[in-house]
């Protein structure tokens, strides 16, 4: 199709490499929304990007001869990969569980997400050093940073760990 534009060398290498920029970005958002179960959205995803796909790949077929051609669709696919997690960074969708360990600062660990709003649940646990206070939380993933100042002010010696979970029935949450 981009053929039918007779693009010079260097402009049909600038096409191929934001076709595949936009397939890429969508490829990596797809994936991401897979692990969290939006199936509509992987639906247009999915269409969209492989159009976009179909599109980028003749491309290069149509301009084998021509270097630029697979070079912009290579860096056009490490380039749009690089995309699709910064927009799904800023998307910051789904939710995170923080699992902090205190050996010295957990009740006030624990007030200081409470007092924010949060749910906590506060286990005793036995460290290397002695007792500590394991605190878990789970939130949105946009507020995770929040939450970790708050963690950080309360104690910052405080172990922190991070993991992604599925959604989410049930609990306290922060409107």
């Amino acid at each position: 199709m981009l053929d039918l534009l007779q693009l010079p060398p260097l402009a049909m290498a600038l096409a191929i490499f934001v076709l595949r920029v936009c397939d890429m970005a969508l490829d990596t958002l797809r994936v991401l929304f897979i692990v969290r179960g939006h199936r509509p959205v992987v639906w247009f995803l999915g269409f969209f990007q492989s159009a976009i796909w179909v599109l980028a790949f003749t491309s290069v077929l149509g301009h084998l001869s021509n270097p630029l051609a697979w070079i912009g669709y290579a860096a056009g696919f490490a380039t749009g990969n690089v995309v699709g997690m910064a927009i799904e960074d800023k998307l910051a969708i789904g939710y995170r569980h923080l699992r902090v360990v205190s050996p010295l600062h957990g009740p006030e660990v624990a007030a200081a997400v409470r007092q924010a709003g949060y749910g906590v649940t506060v286990l005793d646990g036995h460290g290397r050093d002695g007792p500590v206070s394991v605190i878990n939380a789970s939130v949105r993933r946009r507020d995770v940073d929040r939450l970790q100042r708050l963690v950080r002010q309360a104690d910052p010696e405080a172990f922190i760990s991070i993991e992604e979970i599925r959604p989410v029935h049930r609990g306290t949450f922060r409107p």
